[in-house]
């Protein structure tokens, strides 16, 4: 396996086969870690990150700010409601101060598509998307990829069905490059109103049809729906909504009986699945939330350019 090299990780997009699954194998490593007593490795010691989220999150957040403890990296949270932003500095000058603080890496989340890009141009030190509108949710889409790969074992040659808002979704996005990249068959439903309006160069197939999406799915994934999508006119009511696209335990039989259940939380229970699903043997939503942790770990340690080779996970003091 070659060494990692990317310095900034942005998007699923252009990553390759074998990159995702450098991440994938680090991760798993991690994985052991925080079923140990002593979830400590402090091989980031001495490395500053930045947390800069404008926008609101909080298992994004906290599952960074977890991984980063655990890698023993020094954090600074960067908040919007009591920094400069609210009196109109704008990213650039943001970037800038954050450079001559010689931070190593920037954790940042922001509704403009591009954010990310925009900051990797202007500081040195490495940045990673927590999400940038509504473009990429890279690491959600990792860790969606550890929980299926580790569940199944494999994800070449999966059936994987997302369904819900696909327009407006940055984990849609990521989930379609990581999981295509992988080998799997990527299907997205939803309303007609809620599906992207050009596909041609998207890798996976699109339906209104949830039946057809459903149909011999290895994996169901439902999305978040949100309630501005409905004061914009783009579906009727969340009642028509979820008999239309809910997941219940009989939609469910359509897929395979293998078949399991993803969301990337928070869940609208009732909206997007039953709490009969949501609880039920075929959920894995939170092995998800575990496997978030172990991904920005991975993800961090890669990032700050350590060989994976060479990582030593015994715990230290």
């Amino acid at each position: 396996m070659t060494k990692w090299t990317r310095k900034h990780l942005l998007g699923l997009a252009d990553l390759t086969r074998e990159e995702i699954s450098q991440i994938l194998d680090s991760a798993d490593q991690f994985v052991s870690v925080l079923d140990r007593p002593m979830r400590s490795v402090p091989t980031l010691r001495g490395w500053t990150v930045v947390n800069l989220f404008f926008e609101d999150s909080t298992r994004t957040r906290i599952s960074f700010e977890l991984a980063e403890k655990r890698l023993g990296a020094d954090i600074v949270n960067f908040s919007v409601s009591t920094s400069s932003v609210k009196k109109g500095e704008t990213l650039r000058d943001t970037a800038r101060n954050i450079e001559a603080m010689r931070v190593d890496a920037v954790v940042i989340r922001h509704r403009s598509v591009g954010a990310p890009h925009f900051l990797s141009r202007h500081i040195q030190g490495s940045v990673i998307n927590a999400g940038d509108g509504s473009h990429e949710h890279p690491t959600q889409g990792l860790l969606d990829l550890l929980t299926i790969r580790r569940h199944f074992g494999h994800i070449d040659g999966l059936r994987v069905a997302i369904v819900g808002d696909i327009r407006h979704s940055r984990v849609a996005r990521s989930d379609v490059w990581g999981f295509t990249t992988m080998g799997a068959e990527v299907v997205l439903c939803g309303p007609p109103t809620l599906l992207p309006k050009h596909t041609d160069n998207f890798p996976a197939k699109v339906t209104t049809r949830l039946e057809e999406a459903l149909e011999g799915a290895d994996v169901v994934y439902a999305l978040r729906i949100q309630r501005e999508r409905q004061a914009a006119g783009l579906f009727p009511s969340i009642r028509e909504y979820s008999a239309q696209y809910g997941i219940s335990s009989e939609r469910m039989e359509r897929a395979k009986p293998t078949a399991v259940l993803l969301h990337p939380g928070p869940i609208n229970r009732g909206w997007e699945l039953t709490d009969e699903v949501t609880d039920g043997p075929r959920s894995l939503i939170l092995q998800q939330v575990t496997h978030g942790v172990a991904i920005r770990m991975a993800v961090l340690y890669l990032t700050a350019g350590r060989d994976p080779a060479q990582l030593d996970l015994a715990p230290k003091p």
